[in-house]
């Protein structure tokens, strides 16, 4: 089995990630964030959420529960308000299937290095233990 350093493997996943930038989910993501960047109105809703977070943060530190309670609840709005922009939704949505293909990549990695390591120790994948596990586990012969 051929044998490799870290720095290949790094190397490996950066051009991993080269290939998954390349996607055409991940250029749509680009795409939409462009379009939420260069809207006027979103920004200026998030730049209004931000100023109402620094608010409540202050109205927490000095226990100002009422007014605590009103700001939240702006904040909630101004989120409602955000979210129900179409480019907002079409922008989770690109955010979901791009965290969808980055876990996809992660477990089929994670899978495929517990089973190389299950096989190469003579182990059972089905029963997920190593060949060394297995040695080492009496048996109950009736």
């Amino acid at each position: 089995m051929t044998e490799y350093t870290r720095k290949e493997i790094l190397d490996e996943a950066k051009h991993l990630a080269s290939m998954l930038a390349s996607t055409p989910e991940i250029d749509r993501f680009k795409e939409v964030e462009a379009k939420i960047n260069e809207n006027q109105k979103v920004q200026h809703l998030i730049t209004r959420i931000k100023a109402l977070q620094k608010q409540a943060v202050n109205l927490q530190a000095y226990g100002k529960k009422e007014a605590l309670n009103k700001v939240e609840n702006e904040i909630d709005r101004v989120q409602s308000e955000v979210d129900a922009i179409p480019v907002v939704q079409e922008f989770k949505e690109t955010q979901i299937v791009v965290n969808d293909i980055l876990q996809l990549v992660t477990g089929t990695i994670a899978r495929e290095v517990t089973t190389n390591v299950i096989e190469s120790t003579g182990g059972d994948v089905l029963a997920g233990e190593t060949g060394s596990k297995r040695k080492s586990t009496p048996t109950c012969d009736h």
